[in-house]
């Protein structure tokens, strides 16, 4: 039996198809294979249909006795990398103190920023590597990583530098697309000098990361109180003239203009979005830009949930990720995140399923290599516990995951 060859059989297979997002009322289109064959040859799958008389030499057999077998869950949004933890904040917003008020005590992202400038790359790894074995057992196969808890040039990079080693190790269980997001906070040595900290990534750390290889995409938090729309767009058309592909936080505490920008800049994805404009979501919608959804966050923060089934519902690619970071939503939770969006959100679980999978990995630009089982894609799968996909949002918040399969190896 060769490694990273693997054939499943009498598996119920569901997957969303295609190499790029799906959008509006096609999100609930699956394709529903009973008792069929996925065979992975050297981690790409090579055949995907009905059960055949003959297996062929060589592949480990699976048998999913009629279970659903969905692509490997993305999360197309997470800040793995990090150092220190911000419980009492958690307590303090129990309490009812507001996100900005929490800013304004020297608390929220420079309470982290502080952490993980006094972590060692050692420290940082570690830790990120728990969190990713964590979420390869509830079927995460690529998981987006940021920086950001830097907001200088050494910790930035660290960061960076921990998930390119992550993605270094052949035996790593999920792949990590990185994205440079410099731009989290106002660092407190730029305080009153926003213009100057955009100048400052522009000219030296996007072309720096460039050189090493560092990151894929480039983000921004454009909101009230962090930068502006303009200063926004300073940065992200600097880093798409450069190659990477853009990402925004857009629209979370206030309406504010970031989903109407991620629709001028094509941008790969809007995030967050709970109070994005009904302009917003129809710029999003015309330049088919992934409108990705944090409900863990919007569930810890005690925030009316984004307005997704109405994205869905006007024409909106939508995609579902944890958001996991140490501050609003020190969670990863793939099964609370299938029950809020279906329970609070009115998503139906066939739209979720396209959302965390084929939308989630259209949301880092790897949809013509993952999100969907389909022949010539990585062999990334999920066999789930049950024989209909309806128990992801049934077994609230439980892991309904037997196995999971990264390129053809069950690394759960």
């Amino acid at each position: 039996i060769i490694m990273n060859h693997l054939i499943i059989i009498n598996a119920r297979v569901l997957t969303p198809l295609g190499t790029s997002a799906i959008a509006g009322k096609h999100m609930d289109n699956l394709l529903d294979i009973p008792y069929g064959t996925i065979e992975i040859t050297e981690g790409i799958i090579t055949y995907v249909g009905k059960n055949r008389p003959a297996i062929p030499e060589g592949y480990k057999i699976l048998d999913a006795e009629g279970r659903v077998v969905l692509p490997g869950f993305i999360d197309s949004h997470t800040h793995l990398v990090f150092g220190g933890y911000r419980p009492e904040e958690f307590i303090w917003r129990m309490k009812g103190d507001s996100y900005m008020s929490i800013m304004e005590r020297g608390g929220g992202i420079i309470n982290t920023v502080r952490a993980t400038r006094e972590a060692s790359f050692e420290t940082l790894k570690e830790k990120a590597e728990w969190y990713i074995e964590v979420m390869s057992r509830m079927g995460v196969t690529t998981v987006e990583g940021k920086s950001g808890y830097g907001l200088d040039k050494e910790t930035e990079l660290k960061q960076l530098e921990v998930m390119k080693a992550i993605n270094e190790n052949p035996n790593r269980k999920v792949d990590i697309a990185t994205t440079f997001l410099g731009a989290h906070a106002v660092p407190t040595e730029y305080k009153g000098k926003e213009d100057d900290y955009i100048d400052f990534l522009i000219k030296e750390m996007l072309p720096l990361i460039q050189e090493k290889k560092l990151a894929e995409h480039c983000d921004i938090f454009c909101e009230k109180g962090v930068f502006t729309v303009e200063q926004s767009r300073r940065l992200l058309q600097a880093a798409k003239d450069k190659g990477f592909g853009v990402k925004i936080h857009a629209d979370e505490i206030v309406s504010f203009g970031g989903a109407e920008l991620a629709g001028e800049l094509q941008a790969l994805s809007a995030d967050h979005l709970l109070h994005a404009s009904d302009a917003g979501i129809q710029a999003m919608a015309d330049n088919h830009v992934v409108a990705t959804l944090l409900p863990l966050t919007a569930f810890t923060l005690r925030e009316p949930y984004a307005r997704g089934r109405e994205m869905i519902d006007r024409g909106c690619a939508v995609a579902l990720a944890t958001d996991l970071n140490p501050g609003s939503c020190c969670s990863g939770s793939i099964p609370l995140t299938f029950a809020l969006a279906c329970i609070y959100m009115h998503f139906s679980v066939t739209e979720a399923i396209t959302a965390m999978t084929l939308n989630g990995a259209a949301a880092i630009g790897r949809a013509d290599r993952i999100g969907s089982i389909e022949v010539g894609k990585q062999g990334d799968l999920v066999v789930l516990d049950a024989e209909t996909p309806a128990i992801l949002p049934y077994y609230t918040g439980m892991n309904a995951v037997r196995h999971t399969i990264k390129r053809g190896k069950i690394i759960y």
